[in-house]
């Protein structure tokens, strides 16, 4: 069984947008970055030594642009297929995120006004559609993705072997990626409470580092702590009627 490495790809700044290239016995990359910047992930898979063409696979961990932005780009560079969940198939496919953004505090609120974050990129159809836990070993990792729903209805996460989880947005570091390692929501969710119970699933399965798409890798023990604060808060908010959730029906 061979060891899947996770690197980290920076897309803006250091550790403010992240993709990752998954090394095994063959690269898998995860999340496609924002608009215009799939060139970029591309040259930063050859930079580590990896032939872009070999690429298995791009995983789209959900349908906002900062992730999804450059898939349709980086499938082009790469020729390798995209696999994003069925229930992000709206933002896919219309090239625009659900709205309005639902911001789960002051970072989200501010960033909400960002014209960037409402603009319409180049979309996509995924060549591989997730409806559940999906083995990876035919790709040429030892992973899996694991349905993580919450941020938007259709997040999902990679777990290696290895104990690796990366999260995409399930979780961050605080202030959109800038105070390292320390636990934090990203800008927004769709649905608080469900991300939340994605992310206590997830750390009950033991992961050994959280490695997320705003900021850098995660401690479980310190993500754990966070998390009972935050079911906490959480749940003064909802018992007040002060919790708000993206409903069903709400589409693109």
């Amino acid at each position: 069984m061979s060891r899947t490495k996770v690197v980290p790809i920076p897309v803006m700044g250091r550790h403010n947008v992240n993709a990752y290239l998954l090394l095994g016995r063959r690269p898998v990359i995860v999340d496609a970055g924002t608009p215009g910047s799939g060139r970029r992930i591309h040259d930063q898979v050859a930079a580590h030594g990896v032939d872009p063409a070999d690429v298995s696979l791009i995983i789209v961990t959900h349908g906002h642009i900062d992730h999804f932005g450059s898939a349709a780009e980086l499938r082009r560079l790469t020729g390798a297929p995209v696999a994003g969940h069925i229930a992000d198939l709206g933002p896919f496919r219309a090239g625009r995120v659900r709205e309005p953004y639902l911001p789960t505090g002051p970072m989200g609120r501010l960033m909400a006004r960002n014209k960037n974050l409402h603009m319409r990129v180049e979309p996509f159809e995924p060549d591989v559609i997730v409806t559940g836990e999906t083995a990876l070993e035919d790709f040429g990792i030892t992973a899996r993705i694991m349905p993580t729903p919450g941020h938007t209805a259709g997040s999902v996460s990679v777990l290696t072997e290895q104990g690796d989880l990366v999260a995409g947005d399930l979780v961050a570091n605080s202030f959109f990626g800038l105070v390292r390692g320390r636990p934090a929501n990203p800008p927004f969710h769709d649905d608080p409470l469900r991300n939340l119970d994605s992310l206590r699933t997830m750390l009950d399965l033991n992961p050994t580092r959280l490695h997320v798409g705003h900021g850098t890798p995660l401690e479980p023990d310190r993500v754990r702590r966070w998390a009972a604060r935050e079911h906490r808060r959480l749940s003064r908010l909802e018992a007040a009627g002060r919790l708000r959730a993206r409903t069903a029906d709400e589409t693109v």
